[in-house]
């Protein structure tokens, strides 16, 4: 069984013969959040790239979206089904956050749908993986104290977005603990850009995803935008230009 994922394909009227961008956005955000209000569609566009653009599971606004109970393994699967439903034989990926370790995992068991990938905000480990669900629920139902720091920081997250529905994204948190990412155990073989802020505290361990890269055989390179973090890195002129280079060369 797969998940239906709603592909929105922005084109642009320049043909470039590239592939079109696959962007995947973060937990608690959404397409509209991540790509299309921080101008990334319109800089792919503008230099003649279309783009991809898809709500995670329990994310979105689209009344059709599903309770979010779906593992990272369905929703990669879910994602290559509507590829090629879509006629899309070759895309290159960019992913921010929790998009970074689905693009990982997409690239590496998808290697014919997949040119190249950029990570952003990326980490070797998953951060939602120590989420603590029953502080979290019992903060959003009853109103009582988060002690946990980190569950508390994507709790403040999940509330600047007004579309979030708590018991789906919860619900997705609980899938992922049931599909740990493993990132050794299946590594992309197309080229890959790993981007964060140098003030990112969720994305230190992006350079052991290229120390496995490197061992790999995976051409792979690694930039840090200054003074971000891991909430506006995704904004930065600077990560849309180093993208739009990658994918170009």
């Amino acid at each position: 069984m797969t998940l239906d994922l709603n592909l929105r394909v922005i084109s642009t009227d320049t043909e470039t013969g590239a592939p079109p961008v696959l962007l995947i956005h973060g937990f608690a955000s959404s397409a509209d959040m991540n790509w299309m209000r921080s101008r990334w569609v319109q800089h792919f566009t503008t230099h003649g790239r279309d783009a991809i653009l898809l709500d995670l599971p329990g994310h979105g606004t689209d009344p059709y979206r599903n309770d979010g109970s779906w593992t990272p393994t369905r929703i990669r699967e879910s994602i290559a089904s509507a590829l090629t439903e879509h006629g899309i034989s070759k895309v290159d990926v960019l992913g921010y956050s929790l998009g970074a370790r689905l693009g990982w995992e997409f690239a590496a068991h998808f290697p014919e749908l997949v040119n190249k990938l950029v990570m952003g905000g990326a980490a070797s480990i998953d951060p939602l993986a120590a989420f603590e669900l029953d502080q979290a629920r019992a903060f959003i139902d009853h109103g009582e104290a988060v002690h946990d720091e980190y569950t508390a920081k994507v709790i403040t997250i999940a509330k600047a977005e007004g579309s979030n529905d708590f018991e789906a994204l919860f619900r997705l948190i609980e899938a992922i603990k049931t599909d740990p990412y493993v990132p050794a155990s299946k590594i992309p073989a197309c080229p890959v850009l790993l981007v964060a802020g140098d003030h990112d505290d969720l994305a230190t361990t992006m350079p052991e995803l290229r120390r496995l890269l490197r061992e790999a055989g995976t051409d792979s390179s690694i930039h840090w935008l200054p003074g971000r973090n891991h909430a506006n890195a995704v904004t930065s002129r600077e990560f849309k230009e180093k993208a739009v280079e990658f994918f170009s060369i």
